[in-house]
Formats: structure tokens, sequence, C-alpha cells
């Protein structure tokens, strides 16, 4: 473990969060780990001094909890990629641009989402969403194994023959509850050719493009997923086909289409993440699982409140697995929507307006900062959760449940 205090060259660099308004907090020391022996040994150093422990894989965590005034475990170096008899072994600390490239060599890949600089671990224990979910599943609902190093520095392994409660909280509770998971194995699937796609619209088509992609998109077929944007200079529906791209009524609404196809696997992936655009803006979110439709009039109440809104659709291998068969509880869901802007009051005015139609369930990697409930993560997984963190991390460690 080499140990890296305010004073070293590298500490301003290494506490860099993605998300800006966590940038100010200031690790007392930050612990740079290469394998589960340096993790058990930042424990040790953690407990020694009475310091609160936070996990930073990417960093990109909503409520901050990828950084901490405590002891911050830099897991970057844990980045391998390997593959065996199709299963893929990565370590905690890989970023999603390094996991596609290292699969794609393999012709594998694992369904995940589209930021380049995401953490694996950090996405794959709070569910995972992505452009192949929808045929897939979740990226948690891929994973058969991990290596975790438990709040008392022992190393275990966990599958569903070996520690199979923890196995079951780690694919889906989010991340750094239960120990420090550092490294991942999940069954591969195999890297496809995909098609882009982009339908954009005039802001003023907003309302009827959203209705009409409401009743499509989460029923559409499991080789397609089409994602929505509403800004407010215009509306885009974008995603990606492994297969025909038929889009319905959203055809009919006249917008314009770009196809990109033939595209592998980390040419998409790199397609979306092209697109970026480094933003130190302070941006606010909030965001619900919805089960049924948004009525036309809550649609155009919210087109007025002046958020950008984005809408993920569910459905497909998503909701084809039991609500209990993992800790991810979300499995009746139709569509995720989430609102944001840098003015922390629109955001809450939009996401008051559409919260009457929602089911009231929080997606674990958006959490909310200033939710209390913690049930609206894990709906009715939550008492198995609690007994399993009393199991686990009696002591709070690593915070989360209670």
């Amino acid at each position: 473990m080499e140990l890296i205090g305010a004073d070293h060259p590298q500490y301003d660099v290494l506490r860099r969060l993605a998300l800006p308004q966590y940038r100010a907090i200031r690790p007392a020391a930050i612990a740079r780990c290469a394998d589960p022996s340096d993790v058990a040994e930042a424990l040790t150093y953690a407990r020694a001094h009475a310091l609160p422990v936070a996990l930073r894989g990417g960093g990109h965590c909503f409520a901050g909890r990828s950084s901490t005034t405590g002891l911050l475990l830099d897991l970057s170096a844990l980045n391998s990629v390997s593959v065996a008899d199709g299963q893929a072994a990565i370590g905690a600390g890989a970023r999603l641009a390094d996991v596609y490239r290292g699969l794609h060599e393999h012709r594998l890949t694992i369904p995940a989402g589209c930021g380049p600089t995401v953490g694996i671990a950090g996405l794959t224990l709070g569910g995972g969403l992505g452009l192949l979910g929808r045929r897939y599943g979740l990226t948690c609902d891929r994973l058969v194994g991990a290596t975790v190093v438990l709040a008392d520095g022992r190393v275990v392994e966990c599958s569903d023959e070996q520690e199979p409660d923890l196995f079951w909280a780690l694919r889906g509770a989010g991340g750094g509850q239960f120990g420090v998971v550092t490294s991942l194995v999940f069954a591969a699937v195999p890297s496809p050719t995909a098609t882009r796609f982009t339908l954009t619209y005039p802001r003023d088509r907003a309302a009827a493009v959203i209705a009409a992609w409401q009743s499509w998109a989460p029923d559409a077929p499991d080789h397609l997923t089409a994602s929505l944007a509403v800004t407010a200079d215009e509306v885009r529906v974008f995603g990606a086909a492994v297969g025909d791209a038929d889009f319905g009524e959203l055809a009919s609404l006249d917008p314009a289409v770009e196809l990109r196809d033939g595209l592998s696997w980390p040419e998409l992936k790199r397609s979306f993440s092209d697109e970026d655009v480094q933003d130190d803006r302070v941006v606010y979110s909030k965001s619900e699982f919805f089960g049924s439709p948004l009525p036309c009039d809550t649609i155009a109440q919210l087109l007025a409140a002046g958020c950008e809104l984005g809408f993920t659709p569910m459905g497909g291998a998503y909701n084809r697995v039991p609500a209990d068969a993992t800790a991810f509880a979300h499995r009746g869901e139709r569509f995720l929507l989430e609102h944001a802007s840098p003015d922390r009051t629109a955001v809450r005015r939009s996401w008051s307006i559409a919260h009457p139609h929602a089911s009231g369930r929080l997606y674990p990697n958006f959490p909310d900062p200033y939710l209390t409930d913690l049930i609206a993560y894990h709906g009715g997984n939550y008492e198995r959760l609690l007994a399993i963190k009393q199991a686990y991390d009696p002591d709070h460690i690593f915070g989360g449940l209670r």
C-alpha cells in the first residue's frame, strides 16, 4: 500500500472527482491499493487512526460517496482485464473503456454503460444499465463471482456457492456497503456489430415524442435500446440496435435520422463518448422509476418546468429476473426518468410534477444525497440486505444501509 498525504505531489490529482460539486472534499490521506492485501492494510490503518473510509473506482457517485475527509482507498491500480473459458475477470479499478477494449480482443463484451471513465465495480454493484441490457440484463446479472476484502481484513471469494448471501447483496444493492470488492468475474457475451441511431426533433414536438416513446421503447425488441433526451433546444431519441432498427410511431413524427451501421462494440461505445464535452458546471439531478406511462397533462407540465429530461427504457431482459433473485429489486419498471439542471429548485419542481405517477423506487447508481428512506433503493429486498449488512459489516465501517 502506498499512503499519500496532502503534501504529496500526486495528492490533488488523485483526490479529483468526476463530479465538480464534490471536488473540494479533501481526504486526510489516500491509500493506493494494488492487491487485496493492500486493501486489508489500508483498512487496518483506518481503524487505528479512527478514520472514515471511502472507496474510489471511477469517482462518479452522484452523492459524493467516492470521497471522504478520512481515508480514500484508490483502487485504480486494480485494472486488469483477462478472459478464460468465456468468463471475464476484471479488476475493480478498471474503467469501462479499458473493459470494452480488453474484452473485444477476445470477441467478447458485457452489458454495461457508455461512460468511458466510469468504474466497472461501482456500476456493477448498483445494477448497471446499458445498451445491451434489454438483451442480456443488468451488468450485475452477468456477475458470477467476486473477491471482497471485509471490514476485519479477511479476503473472501463469493459466488452462488461461496458466501451466497454476500454475493446476492453485491448484485444491485449499491457499491461499497459490505466490503471492498477487488475483482469481479462475469459471464461474458459475444461482442456484436451494431447500428447507432439518433432521431432528432424540434423542441415543439417534445410532448408527442415523449408520448410515443414511453408507449414503444420499453416494449421494443430486446436487441434495440432507445433512450430519450429533452433539452431546451431539441428532442433526441438515441441508442443502438443489434439487428433491425424499426422506430414505430416515432418514425411518423418526421425526425431527422442519423444511422451509423457496421460498428464494432468498442467503436459504438466510443461514438457516444466522443460527444462528451468537458463541463465543470455543477448540475443537480433527481430520478425515479416509472411502472406506467406519464399522462399527457403531466408531460406538458414537465416540459414547462425548465429541466433537461432523460428517459431510459427498462423492459426486456431487465424485467425477466425475479425481484428477489438479486439485490436489485426494480424488475417491473418501464422506464427511468432523470431531471437535471444547474438550478436545484428547478430540479425539485420538475421531479415533484412527475413524482405522483412514479413507482417511488430509485436506481442505486443514481443515489439522491437528500434521500432518507433507503427502502426506495431496495424495495422488498431491504430487510434481507439489513441482515447481510449486520453479518458482514456490523460496525458500519463502510456506511450505507441502516
